[in-house]
């Protein structure tokens, strides 16, 4: 009998999306927008940009979610340490809620500051500065969080590739879906369900 060795092919292609997108998004928030003042035209430009993004990302996040939900995947990758395995399944299950909380965060600031009308209707103008509103602390901690889980989200996959070298991220790339169901598991690697309460 075969098993799931790969991720559903939309769930690849979302997966690789999202992670564009995040990424540049942070990239443009925190390392661009920072740097222009409100007074700036080019500060519109930069938050049409940034609020499109964040739109798409949530939009597209949802979609991942309900797809992961409904189609098969492999079975869990364990490390052969409970600790880093623990550390796994929680940190993947934050990088949503610390997705939503950013731009669930994104979009009460706008809606609080007018910028649909501002950025895309040229209506009004910006405020002097956005930390004067308590949800653009919420967005900032959002993001660094979000930076935080992908560079463990990084390091977790290097750590997979070139320690362990049990081929984890095969899984996240296109090809065929099933292996034969005795294919050896790693050495010292036990099912998560035995690891994690």
């Amino acid at each position: 009998m075969a098993r799931v060795s790969r991720y559903h092919p939309l769930l690849v292609a979302l997966h690789w999306l999202l992670a564009f997108l995040i990424i540049a998004a942070l990239a443009l928030g925190a390392l661009v927008m920072v740097k222009i003042p409100n007074s700036s035209p080019m500060k519109l430009e930069a938050l049409r940009s940034h609020m499109s993004g964040g739109v798409a990302i949530l939009a597209l996040m949802l979609i991942r979610f309900v797809v992961r939900t409904r189609t098969s995947r492999p079975p869990a990758a364990p490390t052969g340490n409970p600790i880093l395995d623990r550390v796994a399944w929680a940190s993947h299950r934050m990088f949503y809620g610390a997705v939503l909380v950013m731009a669930g965060s994104g979009v009460f600031m706008a809606l609080q500051t007018h910028l649909p009308e501002i950025v895309f209707l040229r209506h009004g103008t910006l405020p002097a500065s956005f930390w004067v509103y308590p949800v653009r602390t919420v967005h900032f901690v959002a993001s660094r969080v979000l930076m935080a889980l992908i560079a463990l989200h990084i390091a977790g996959a290097l750590y997979h590739t070139v320690i362990l070298r049990d081929g984890l991220l095969r899984r996240m790339f296109f090809g065929r879906r099933t292996a034969p169901a005795t294919d050896p598991a790693p050495a010292g690697a036990q099912p998560l369900a035995r690891l994690w309460p």
